[in-house]
């Protein structure tokens, strides 16, 4: 499978890049690399990519400021490579805005994977968008599903492919109390398996970029058992 875009690479062992680069040529992925963090954002600035593979720990900038400065101006998919494993360092990259967290040593098959994943998903909502503009919509909150977008009160709403899932799914049913496992399913569409806190990390962000002039949000948290959109 290839893409129309390359796969930006951030990473400052040089063979550990090497070799991503290689697993994703295999695939037909063209890839661009950077070493450091100084120039990320003006890369992604001047340049489309499909999606940004970011080192956790690099030079001049890490990559968690730098997960945090993307999501400012780009919903691009992110995923977060790191040499720490404990859980709350995965969970303070998703709260920066990273879609995934890879842990060292990783397979590059893995990484390879999925940005696949990300990809099919993409390319099969490009490819339908002649076809008409598919919305969801929940009293003033909607989803273009075909561009991809959420917008409320005519603002458009940033978010990530797994709070993109996730509000579809709160959008379809609402009112309905989804548990953090059936959110798990909702939000990975690769059937991995991730932590409850994970979900209430997303779930937190999700929440927080529907609240308008300090308002409450309309996601609900219900205690011991998961979330409704209400």
């Amino acid at each position: 499978m290839s893409t129309q875009y390359p796969v930006l690479i951030v990473e400052d062992e040089e063979k550990i890049a090497q070799i991503l680069v290689d697993f994703f040529a295999l695939e037909g992925f063209n890839t661009k690399v950077l070493h450091s963090g100084e120039q990320v954002i003006s890369e992604l600035k001047e340049n489309t990519f499909s999606a940004v593979i970011l080192d956790r720990m690099l030079p001049v900038v890490d990559g968690l400021t730098l997960c945090k400065q993307i999501r400012q101006f780009s919903n691009v998919p992110i995923l977060m490579l790191t040499a720490r494993i404990d859980e709350i360092d995965r969970l303070i990259g998703l709260d920066a805005g990273a879609d995934d967290y890879i842990c060292k040593p990783f397979s590059p098959r893995e990484v390879v994977a999925r940005v696949q994943v990300i990809l099919r998903r993409t390319q099969t909502t490009n490819n339908i968008r002649d076809k008409g503009s598919r919305k969801l919509v929940f009293k003033d909150i909607s989803l273009d599903l075909d561009a991809y977008v959420c917008e409320r009160r005519d603002q458009t709403i940033e978010l990530t492919p797994v709070e993109f899932r996730l509000l579809k799914a709160f959008i379809e049913k609402p009112g309905h109390v989804f548990s953090r496992e059936q959110l798990m399913d909702k939000g990975y569409v690769d059937g991995r398996i991730v932590s409850n806190r994970t979900i209430d990390s997303h779930m937190k962000n999700l929440r927080h970029k529907l609240m308008q002039d300090d308002e409450i949000s309309p996601l609900q948290a219900v205690y011991g058992i998961g979330y409704k959109l209400s």
